[in-house]
């Protein structure tokens, strides 16, 4: 008999457990600045509410680190079609890390000013991870960009 109650509150603990893991959960800023994430929708005078978790996304491959980094701090790398050597080792850095990664070739007047304003020069590879920018590739700059958004230090 006490198997079979121990088999039943387990698989009452199990079914509870599975009802919560599909719950919304919610990410707000109160009125006194506190950072609060609850089950329940934000009150009306919330700051910077957001939804957090929901419907699982789609399998890409990824670890769930990379998966939760490249959302919070997107990675680009900017290069030209003629920037071959140089800008080889920058991809190669980001693949060995298995960073996903933007790569924008510069082309247009309209790219190259937008590279000018990011970087203050025209200047190839350049990195961009969030709002973290480097000009030119230096390898330890690029590792400690990834490792400050979170990116593992390898690939899967």
């Amino acid at each position: 008999m006490r198997l079979h109650l121990a088999t039943a509150f387990t698989a009452c603990l199990l079914a509870a457990s599975m009802c919560t893991a599909h719950a919304q959960t919610y990410r707000w800023t109160d009125s006194s600045g506190h950072t609060i994430i609850s089950d329940t929708p934000p009150p009306g005078q919330a700051r910077q509410a957001a939804r957090v978790g929901g419907k699982a996304q789609p399998d890409d491959g990824l670890p769930f680190a990379t998966r939760q980094a490249a959302a919070r701090f997107p990675v680009t790398l900017y290069t030209t079609s003629d920037c071959g050597e140089e800008c080889q080792p920058a991809r190669d850095l980001l693949k060995t890390r298995g960073v996903p990664f933007t790569e924008k070739v510069v082309q247009t007047e309209a790219e190259q000013a937008a590279l000018k304003a990011l970087v203050g020069d025209l200047f190839v590879p350049s990195l961009q991870v969030g709002r973290q920018h480097q000009r030119g590739f230096n390898a330890s700059l690029y590792e400690q960009m990834l490792d400050l958004a979170g990116y593992p230090k390898s690939g899967k």
